[in-house]
């Protein structure tokens, strides 16, 4: 018993010990850890921008899936059952007339609207062989943005290639249809010429290089002769039916260009002879041509912005000016790319103060385009003659100063300025350092001195806007000026106005010969468009372009917005551009036309589109969207088909081109 009661006692102490031992394990397990105060996350700007652009892309792929899925006739059924039943598109309309192709048609296009594609380049650039790195998808811009503007640029010098790059003008109607993706150009304008039978053997897209100074298109790929040689062999082939000349933008200033090549003796030009355009030329119908330049040219070779960078700059001023995105080195490199096209200072205002207007008067001086009473567009009916203009009764705008410098310089009276000359100042490398020039623009050559004297000089009239670009840009404008002429001439059988720089210049050089021709001006009116701007000295001038537009500058009931004034046009050029040759220059027999060739002035009134199904509308007047406007097409589809300027019912004028050109005083 004794040693039973020895055993039993090491079991109970060992079971005791495993008890405890639970009982510490338990403890252990249960002991949880003292609950600490979590931080609080804190949202960022970063998140912001996250979700912003997350939901932004949500809602693009939502719309462009319910877009695909959407029956094809679906936006049609809709725009109908708001505005009434569609019109037929003007090829329809017009077949069912009886009408036909008759006159070989060819296409000029603008600047930017035709495709370029690559045929040499740098290590960067392969696989791109034969790819278009303008127009299309651009999606070279995206992936190797330095390398593109290397190749897309042209060199400083010569304004010809660069060694080791050729990027060449994409060839046939596919060149200028569609600027990109869903954006058409020529695109409608062709299919509906193509329901009247056209097709490519009487159709031709005369594609050209349009970085490259006029001349030197010929120069290089000899584009004006392979127009020639186009126009005549199409004339033949239908049967000796002269053509049917449809310029766009600065294709009108091409065409003119090329209209005194093709008559000139070689070499300058194509040895046709002085009735070369009468014996091929029906008609030239040009689309929203900049005839006397665009004021928006200056402020895209002066600071690389127009209002739509402004107007960016202005919803967000401290991040674009503070460079957070780097905005500011993106308009360096701009400008030094768009600084190598020599086409672009083409388009530079033409006829200086005569034209434009001086210090105290421009010939648009008592019109605002406030507001305007825009007809949607109601294809059940539209009144063509319906317009409505205000008159600004606060303070008339002084066209006429297309720069200022501060908006108490753009509206102070003439004998109230007190201004410095600036063509005498010092310039001198002593505003960059090595850090400001990683793009080099000729700005950092300038020095503090020489931008303060600009800045001084306060407000440029037409005649001195290029003058300011000589002292600013001198490399730049050296190469246009043996291009391209601003003047208007005093006597034009002066000799020196044989020479090329003056051919695209209209008040410089005579219309050919040819009096059956007929010359058109066709061009939206009744949307506000860039005509002068107000400029401030830039808060970082040391290290970027040193002037910007004063998107503070604005006066309540006028047409001064955001550091812009605007006048009457089709949002790129003003109504004065384009219709002045036709409205007066031109009218008649002048001495710049000395044949007296018919001009036929057709203005479409702005009509938004009545619904966004609607796309870009069958009535705008927008510059390039007036390609696709239903009333314009019909007018050039007439024409094709054998109709004359008359038969088309003459001039129809909405805006006050005619009152505007009486106030001009050029000797005719």
């Amino acid at each position: 018993m004794a040693l039973i009661r020895r055993k039993k006692a090491p079991e109970r102490e060992n079971q005791g010990t495993s008890d405890v031992n639970i009982t510490d394990d338990d403890n252990k397990k249960n002991k949880q850890p003292l609950p600490t105060k979590q931080k609080k996350k804190v949202w960022t700007c970063l998140d912001n921008c996250c979700w912003f652009i997350g939901c932004i892309c949500v809602t693009w792929w939502l719309l462009l899936f319910s877009y695909n899925a959407m029956p094809a006739s679906f936006p049609q059924f809709v725009t109908e059952a708001i505005t009434g039943p569609w019109p037929d598109p003007p090829g329809v309309k017009v077949a069912k007339e009886g009408l036909f192709a008759k006159h070989p048609v060819v296409f000029v296009p603008g600047i930017v609207t035709g495709g370029l594609e690559l045929w040499e380049g740098h290590n960067c650039t392969e696989g791109l062989f034969r790819k278009r790195l303008w127009g299309g998808t651009f999606g070279e811009v995206y992936k190797r943005p330095l390398c593109w503007a290397e190749h897309m640029s042209l060199d400083n010098e010569t304004g010809m290639d660069p060694a080791g790059v050729r990027v060449r003008p994409v060839t046939g109607l596919v060149a200028a249809d569609y600027f990109a993706a869903g954006y058409f150009v020529w695109a409608v304008l062709i299919a509906n010429l193509a329901r009247i039978g056209y097709e490519e053997k009487n159709m031709y897209m005369a594609s050209y290089d349009w970085r490259l100074s006029f001349q030197n298109t010929e120069v290089r790929d000899q584009t004006l002769s392979r127009m020639k040689s186009n126009i005549e062999l199409m004339v033949v082939t239908s049967g000796g039916k002269k053509a049917v000349i449809i310029p766009h933008s600065m294709g009108v200033l091409y065409f003119l260009h090329f209209m005194k090549w093709v008559e000139a003796p070689a070499p300058m030009g194509g040895g046709g002879g002085s009735d070369w355009c009468a014996k091929h030329i029906k008609a030239v119908m040009n689309i929203g041509g900049p005839f006397l330049g665009v004021p928006k040219s200056v402020p895209g070779l002066l600071s690389a912005e127009v209002r739509d960078i402004a107007v960016l700059r202005a919803v967000a001023p401290g991040v674009l000016d503070k460079d957070l995105f780097r905005f500011q080195m993106m308009l360096q490199h701009v400008m030094k790319m768009t600084r190598t096209w020599d086409a672009t200072m083409s388009m530079l205002p033409k006829g200086g103060d005569t034209i434009w207007g001086g210090l105290d008067w421009s010939p648009e001086e008592d019109y605002c385009l406030n507001k305007r009473n825009q007809n949607h567009n109601d294809t059940k009916n539209l009144d063509r003659h319906e317009t409505k203009h205000l008159v600004s009764q606060e303070k008339n705008a002084n066209y006429g100063r297309i720069i200022s410098f501060g908006q108490e310089a753009a509206d102070a009276a003439a004998s109230e300025l007190n201004r410095i000359d600036f063509r005498d100042a010092i310039k001198g490398r002593t505003v960059a350092n090595c850090s400001c020039q990683e793009v080099w623009t000729e700005y950092h050559e300038m020095g503090f001195g020489g931008i303060d004297a600009a800045v001084k000089y306060k407000v440029y009239t037409a005649d001195e806007v290029v003058e300011l670009l000589e002292f600013v840009a001198p490399k730049m404008m050296a190469r246009g000026s043996a291009h391209y002429s601003y003047g208007i001439a005093d006597n034009l059988d002066d000799p020196k106005y044989d020479h090329y720089k003056y051919w695209s210049n209209p008040l410089e050089t005579k219309l050919p010969i040819a009096p059956d021709m007929e010359i058109y001006t066709l061009y939206g009116v009744g949307i506000p468009t860039e005509r002068a701007y107000v400029y401030k000295l830039s808060h970082s001038a040391e290290c970027t372009i040193p002037f910007q537009i004063d998107t503070s500058a604005d006066r309540v009931d006028s047409c001064l917005r955001g550091g812009v004034f605007t006048a009457d046009g089709d949002e790129t050029v003003p109504a004065l551009s384009a219709g002045f040759m036709c409205a007066k220059a031109w009218r008649g027999k002048t001495r710049f036309n000395p044949s007296g060739i018919k001009t036929y002035i057709r203005e479409y009134n702005h009509a938004p589109p009545a619904t966004f199904l609607e796309g870009r509308g069958t009535q705008s007047g927008a510059h390039v969207d007036i390609m696709g406007n239903f009333a314009l097409i019909e007018d050039i589809l007439r024409v094709a088909a054998g109709a004359t300027g008359e038969e088309l019912g003459g001039d129809i004028i909405y805006s006050d081109i005619l009152k505007w050109s009486d106030k001009i005083n050029l000797s005719l």
